[in-house]
């Protein structure tokens, strides 16, 4: 049976037919979908959202040693915050077969940074498999569960955003079913990593090396499509892809297992082909190991080092033809779409009054990063998941008391649990007297609505302990824990001041969630009076979406007027009313 699914979709699948039982992940764009299609088929594997994505790594690496076939997936930043345990996990290899999934974001679509993660195969000296459709992405989950278990390794799956959210065709199979684990096998000189282990495991390694790199000479995923001579392209991922429609007529070598390399077919190709090129996104990963094996070859001194491919990119760089245009909208000018917090967020009032404070704010990944943006501007630093917390202590330590009650860490529910709570600790125990609010909207917002355990629910759809907050802070040493409703921006102002002007740390816990999952509710919308209007501007200041100007004064579409109020608090001349009332 075939069917239509994306990178992502076909991963999951390819974990369900190769008797995958245990798949963790933290979610992160692009590759969030896959233990959200993983949950289909939980009668067979079991799913879940780890607080971070060092614990998917380390509950799947427990899983694999205890003999079951795993998968971990989680964007290319998530693999820094799992990098410890997998890197050590390439000295002790595997029992059960064990899949790493990064996806990697080139140009950057929902990202902080556009890190080329195929360097972290190399750094761990382990396998690393590149699809380039959804059919691979499905076949490729297969075979590197077979490598695993026959190089005794976890292999490193990785893919790009055009991969993770492109669909193609796939054909499905059956599941393959795996014997279950009969017991734990002991074997500390393998599983347990002291130095006089670790010393004879990294031999082993080296060892490992040299046989997948004779493994991937003959492997089926390594293949030289022919065409014209003259040109020869070295590629993989979804270059193959734009190499194919940019160049029909050149010779391929399309790698699939691109690391360690298959040197020798990579020899035999470039002898046979008269111009060599390299076609890779991101860094020279494959032209400089190729350099090195003393092959002239062209890449990136005519390829970008940044951003995104597409066939225009190959055919301009290195054909030398001029792009065309294909942009039938090219004259037509749309208006800016800069990207805002949704119409009734709750982070809202936050920023509001964050701004109207001058406070100093730093900042953290998630929706609520969008208080950078005009006319909020409440934002002043962004790095990674859970650094907010740290950097607001740290600011602190530098300017004393140039920032002595002016400054303030924000954060997510889930960011917090992911890896803000470490901050958290590290500021009482150094005795700091940081501010941090949890934005606590009650979900994964940016992501797409994935649970975590502060929502009192799993992946696999089970009511489960909810992680109070609030208790959390007072237990890692917090005296002050503030609750407040963010829609009430007198209380959140007057809560704020108070707690920034204390000389202990403080935790400012916001009580609404994310108007996405409430938004069946039935709030009364709001409407502006245009006969009280002056047009001071001030509800603009709230950066609302249903807020705009007509001949004028302000408007409220109702259509997106979710009712949280906010803009009415601001308004000094009682011009917005509850549509109904009396004006």
């Amino acid at each position: 049976m075939k069917a239509l699914l994306s990178g992502n979709e076909a991963i999951a699948r390819g974990a369900y037919e190769n008797g995958v039982t245990v798949a963790t992940a933290y979610p992160g764009t692009p590759s969030t979908e896959i233990l959200e299609n993983m949950v289909n088929y939980k009668d067979k594997i079991y799913c879940e959202w780890a607080p971070n994505e060092k614990v998917a790594m380390e509950v799947a690496i427990g899983a694999s040693f205890g003999g079951a076939r795993t998968l971990v997936a989680m964007k290319h930043v998530g693999l820094n915050v799992a990098a410890d345990p997998f890197l050590t996990l390439s000295y002790t290899g595997v029992k059960g077969g064990m899949v790493v999934v990064s996806a990697d974001d080139p140009s950057m679509h929902s990202s902080q940074n556009e890190q080329d993660n195929r360097h972290y195969a190399r750094l761990a000296k382990v396998p690393m498999l590149e699809p380039s459709d959804s059919q691979e992405a499905k076949d490729f989950v297969g075979i590197a569960l077979d490598i695993s278990e026959q190089f005794d390794t976890p292999v490193l799956l990785r893919t790009t955003t055009r991969i993770s959210h492109s669909k193609t065709v796939v054909e499905l199979k059956d599941r393959r079913e795996k014997p279950e684990p009969a017991e734990f096998e002991r074997a500390p000189q393998k599983f347990v990593m002291i130095p006089g282990h670790a010393r004879l495991r990294h031999i082993e390694v080296e060892e490992r090396l040299k046989k997948l790199e004779e493994y991937a000479n003959n492997a089926e995923i390594n293949r030289i499509e022919w065409g014209d001579a003259k040109i020869g392209v070295i590629t993989s991922g979804i270059s193959y892809q734009y190499v194919k429609e940019a160049m029909p007529e050149a010779s391929v070598l399309k790698l699939g297992l691109t690391y360690p390399l298959a040197k020798d077919l990579i020899r035999s190709f470039a002898e046979k082909v008269d111009t060599l090129f390299v076609v890779e996104e991101l860094d020279p990963f494959l032209e400089e190991q190729i350099k090195a094996m003393g092959i002239k070859v062209t890449g990136k001194d005519k390829l970008p080092l940044i951003y995104e491919f597409d066939q225009g990119v190959i055919r301009e760089r290195l054909l030398g033809e001029k792009r065309k245009e294909d942009n039938i909208l090219s004259d037509v000018s749309l208006p800016p779409r800069p990207p805002v917090l949704c119409p009734g967020c709750p982070h809202r009032g936050v920023f509001y009054v964050l701004k109207k404070l001058k406070l100093v704010v730093t900042g953290d990944i998630g929706c609520y990063t969008l208080g950078v943006v005009p006319p909020l501007s409440a934002m002043d630093t962004t790095v990674c998941m859970g650094a907010s917390v740290g950097m607001a202590f740290g600011a602190e330590l530098a300017l004393k008391d140039k920032i002595k009650h002016k400054v303030v860490g924000v954060i997510g529910d889930s960011t917090f649990i992911h890896s803000g709570i470490t901050g958290l600790i590290d500021i009482v125990y150094n005795k700091g007297a940081s501010t941090i609010i949890i934005l606590d909207n009650r979900i994964t917002g940016m992501t797409g609505h994935q649970d975590n355990p502060a929502t009192g629910k799993t992946l696999m759809g089970e009511r489960t302990h909810q992680l109070d907050l609030g208790e959390v802070a007072r237990a890692v040493g917090v005296k002050n824990v503030r609750v407040i409703d963010p829609y009430d921006l007198e209380e959140t102002e007057r809560v704020i001041r108070e707690e920034v002007a204390k000389d202990e740390p403080s935790v400012i816990i916001t009580n609404r969630p994310c108007v996405l999952i409430v938004k069946d509710k039935e709030w009364d919308k709001y409407q502006v009076d245009q006969e009280l209007c002056r047009s001071c501007g001030m509800c603009y200041k709230v950066g609302c979406s249903a807020i705009y100007k007509e001949n004028g004064k302000a408007k409220i579409d109702t259509l997106f007027c979710t009712g949280c109020g906010v803009c009415q608090q601001v308004c000094k001349f009682n011009a917005i009313k509850k549509v109904g009332e009396e004006e």
